[in-house]
This record gives C-alpha cells, sequence and structure tokens, in this order.
C-alpha cells in the first residue's frame, strides 16, 4: 500500500509560483523607480522630456536584444543558473542608477537594468509549463504576473518613503539589492519537478497528467520559430499593446501630478488603486480563461474570448485627457492596467499551448522582442509629442484601440493548438 505522502499531492509547484511571483514584484520594481523619481531627478539634473524619453527608449531597446538572447540561452543552460544569471544583471544595473550623473551614464545604467530584465518573463512561462499540466498555466501564469502589479504598488510606498529620508540615489540602491536576495533564494529552492527532493508522485504526476495530449516533437532548431505565422502574429500582437503598459508604468505619475496637480506624497494613493486593478485584472484573465476550460470550451475559445471582454475596457482612456476629476481618471487607467495585465496573462499561456515545452522561453523571449520594440518607439514618440504639445491626448486616443487590434491579430492568425514542427 502507498504512503499517505505518496497518495496525497504535495504542492511544490505553488513554491515556484510564489518564487516566481517575488522575482516579478522585484523587476517591477527596479524599472518602476525612474518614473516615480523622474520630477525628483528630472528638476535635480535638468532633463528634458525627450531627455527622458531616450532613457526609458535605451531600457527598451536593451530588453529587446535581452529577450533575443536570454530566451535561447535560458532553454540551453536551464533555470537554475540561466534566472539567476538574469536577475543579478538587472539588480546591478539597478543599484548603478545611484551613482549616475548624466543623460547618458543613466541610459547606460537603463540598458543594463532593460537587459537583465529580459529574463525574468521567459524563465518564469518555462517554469510554469514545465511544473503545471496545460488545464492548470493560465491561473498560475496569472498569479505569478500578478507581481507585476504588485511591484508597481509596492514601488510608490518605499521609493517615496526612501527619497524623502536619504534621498533619490538611495531609492535605486536599496531596491536594486532586493534581487540579489532573490537569487540567492532561488538557488536553494530550485530543482526540476523530477528531481525536486519535495516532490512526491501524485504530484509529479499531476504535472505530467496531460503529457499524453502534446505532441511529442524532436529537438528544434530556434530559427524554425520564423516558419509559422503564429510566430509573427505573436510577435505584433505585443509591438501593439507592451508599449501602453511602459507608459503607464514611466508616464503615469508625470501625467498626475500635470494634469491632477499632485505632488509625489500624494500620488503614492492613486498609483496604489491603479496597480490594484491591474492586479486583478491579471489573476482575473487567468481564471477567466481557465473557466472557460473547466465548462468544455477550446483553449482557442478560452484565451481569445478573455482577451476581447478585457480590450473593450480599454476603450475609454481616450477619454482622460478631458477629465478634471482625479479620482475618475484613476478607475478609468486602472481599468486600462486591468487590461494589460488579464491580456498578458492569457498571452503567455498562449505561448505555452501553442509551442512545445523546450521552445517556450525562446518563443517567449522573440514574442516580448515586439512589446519591446514596440516601447522603445513609443518611449521616443512620446516624449517628443509632449516635447512639442505639451498635451497627452494624442496618446491616450491611440493607447485605447491597442488591445482590440491585437485582439483581431490573435483571431486571424493564431489558432491555439499545438504546432507540429
Amino acid at each position: 500500500m502507498e504512503s499517505l505522502n505518496t497518495q496525497r499531492r504535495s504542492n511544490v509547484r505553488w513554491v515556484m509560483v510564489g518564487m516566481l511571483f517575488f522575482a516579478t514584484t522585484i523587476n517591477y520594481i527596479d524599472r518602476q523607480v525612474i518614473g516615480l523619481l523622474k520630477p525628483y531627478i528630472q528638476g535635480d539634473l535638468g532633463w528634458s522630456e525627450l531627455d527622458y524619453g531616450h532613457i526609458v527608449t535605451a531600457f527598451q531597446i536593451a530588453y529587446a536584444i535581452g529577450m533575443l538572447a536570454l530566451g535561447k540561452f535560458i532553454d540551453r543552460i536551464g533555470l537554475r543558473k540561466g534566472y539567476v544569471l538574469s536577475v543579478s544583471v538587472w539588480s546591478i544595473g539597478a543599484i548603478l542608477h545611484s551613482l549616475m550623473n548624466s543623460v547618458l551614464g543613466f541610459s547606460g545604467a537603463r540598458a543594463i537594468l532593460g537587459f537583465g530584465e529580459a529574463g525574468n518573463f521567459p524563465s518564469a512561462v518555462k517554469t510554469i509549463a514545465e511544473w503545471f499540466p496545460k488545464k492548470a498555466r493560465a491561473l498560475a501564469t496569472g498569479i505569478f504576473n500578478s507581481g507585476s502589479t504588485i511591484g508597481a504598488i509596492i514601488a510608490p510606498i518605499i521609493v517615496v518613503a526612501i527619497t524623502l529620508k536619504w534621498g533619490w540615489r538611495a531609492a535605486f540602491l536599496v531596491t536594486g539589492a532586493l534581487g540579489l536576495i532573490w537569487a540567492v533564494a532561488w538557488l536553494l529552492v530550485y530543482r526540476p519537478p523530477e528531481k525536486h527532493r519535495h516532490v512526491n508522485k501524485a504530484e509529479l504526476d499531476y504535472i505530467n497528467s496531460d503529457k499524453e495530449e502534446e505532441v511529442r516533437q524532436p529537438a528544434v532548431a530556434w530559427k524554425e520559430l520564423f516558419r509559422h505565422r503564429q510566430t509573427y502574429a505573436i510577435l505584433v500582437s505585443r509591438f501593439l499593446t507592451d508599449w501602453v503598459w511602459w507608459f503607464f508604468l514611466f508616464w503615469a505619475p508625470d501625467f498626475l501630478a500635470k494634469t491632477q496637480g499632485v505632488d509625489l506624497k500624494a500620488t503614492v494613493l492613486p498609483l496604489v488603486v491603479i496597480y490594484i486593478m491591474a492586479d486583478l485584472g491579471g489573476i482575473t484573465g487567468g481564471y477567466v480563461s481557465s473557466r472557460f476550460l473547466a465548462k468544455g470550451r477550446s483553449a482557442d475559445f478560452a484565451r481569445k474570448t478573455t482577451i476581447l471582454i478585457f480590450a473593450l475596457l480599454a476603450l475609454p482612456l481616450n477619454a482622460i485627457p478631458h477629465i478634471h476629476n482625479l479620482w475618475l481618471v484613476v478607475f478609468l487607467i486602472g481599468m486600462a492596467t486591468s487590461t494589460h495585465q488579464a491580456w498578458a496573462s492569457n498571452i503567455y499561456t498562449i505561448v505555452s499551448d501553442v509551442y512545445p515545452k523546450q521552445l517556450v522561453a525562446s518563443m517567449t523571449g522573440i514574442s516580448s522582442v515586439g512589446g519591446a520594440i514596440g516601447g522603445a518607439l513609443a518611449s521616443s514618440f512620446v516624449g517628443l509629442v509632449l516635447n512639442v504639445t505639451g498635451s497627452y491626448t494624442a496618446i491616450f486616443m491611440i493607447a485605447s484601440c491597442m488591445y482590440l487590434l491585437a485582439w483581431l491579430t490573435l483571431k486571424l492568425f493564431v489558432p491555439v493548438k499545438q504546432i507540429q514542427f
């Protein structure tokens, strides 16, 4: 007779989700610091709007390069070493901000940060594919991806507190050190499911429960991904949408300060509300998709219908520049950030649905290049528009329809079923 330990399923996979959640939280704290401190640093160092746009663009370009390089790298050397290297690089980049005085110096530090941070989502999505059967991936992805909004919620609180007490340089130093602590914990905790000493037979059987449904495929060359239209369509959909999230991350504090008259301390609560809504959107997006599957709908229907539902919530964005009530503006921005996180939960899951496990990190990296390129172009464009017009109207108008365009791209070109290579 099997022991009680082997009959009852262990839950090590949720420990892994917790680790992914904390890594993603730190990832977003580190990238958001500069947006929160823009008014302080701009006044101290004399940046123009265009200078700031170029600094943000440096991050995005390096992020795109990192996505191309690190997805394949992580697939090759494995999650244990690959994830640690990624987190260590971005943490060092974050700390370096505290030493910089020029636009060029900040651009260099942002580039190091961006390159390292590019490894987070390929690593996390690959971990989910490794530790969960297909039917449970959307919810697990939604939970770890909620770390991005938790990071965005925590960042204003800790960054403002550190800045007011010790100055803006200390904020970069303290937040940058968090990733190095996480890297040590990952080395201690992570092993593949088959080699993890705390995974019992029942949990391993659950993890592998849909293996017979997956098409077993031989090793595939990275370039083979580009023979399939799904690769291009997913990349384009990320190009259309990711920049909207970056825009809110890097410009929302400045927008609220200039249009609603709130100072650094007063932006904390509005930003917390915005990113709590985003967090709920990410988890809800994963839950809704999983519920569709539980009711017998196809993965294609579940992922795309969920994306469409949330895309409609972003349409009121175009009205924001004409509204002079702070909390109505906060609510509408929160609806848009929740849309993005619901979108993210499902697009990452689509990647794990469509591509075999050994290519998930590579494809996540490639698709994220589209988002990073869109973000890089948009950052310079936003800086230029603000420099010339001083108005956010055109930016919000364009942002409002991006998720519907992305949904249409997926609807037309990405059947959600595993590709046979």
